[in-house]
């Protein structure tokens, strides 16, 4: 899957893009919202609950552990907006498409990160 390209699609390859974050010495260590919120799509595209779990904010955390629904086709990620708050806090508005038993939906997001102890997480988002 090195050679492949990022399913949030900016055409690099995966383990030059979101692989870097998901997984290896720089697990984790995403430099900004923007890419955090792509390596999450990527991390629910590949099914990596883990990361999704490690990367939001334990204050918004789910308790229950995260379920993918069956059969569940990721199309892709589109990010509208970046927006930088300040140094600890920013918002990235994107639209996230799949596809599940025949029907199309479309989640259109704009997501609050906050950076903590050096670390960006997902705190939560308004659905548009």
């Amino acid at each position: 899957m090195n050679d492949t390209p990022c399913p949030c699609g900016t055409g690099r390859a995966y383990a030059a893009c979101c692989g870097r974050w998901h997984a290896g010495p720089l697990q984790l260590q995403a430099p900004d919202a923007q890419a955090l919120m792509r390596s999450r799509y990527s991390a629910y595209v590949l099914g990596l609950a883990d990361y999704l779990r490690d990367t939001w904010h334990p204050g918004t955390r789910l308790a229950e552990p995260l379920r993918f629904g069956p059969n569940v086709r990721w199309l892709g990620l589109e990010i509208r907006r970046s927006k930088v708050e300040d140094e600890n806090h920013a918002t990235v508005e994107f639209v996230a498409r799949s596809k599940q038993g025949g029907r199309a939906t479309r989640l259109h997001e704009t997501s609050r990160f906050v950076r903590e102890g050096g670390r960006w997480y997902y705190v939560d988002g308004d659905l548009h």
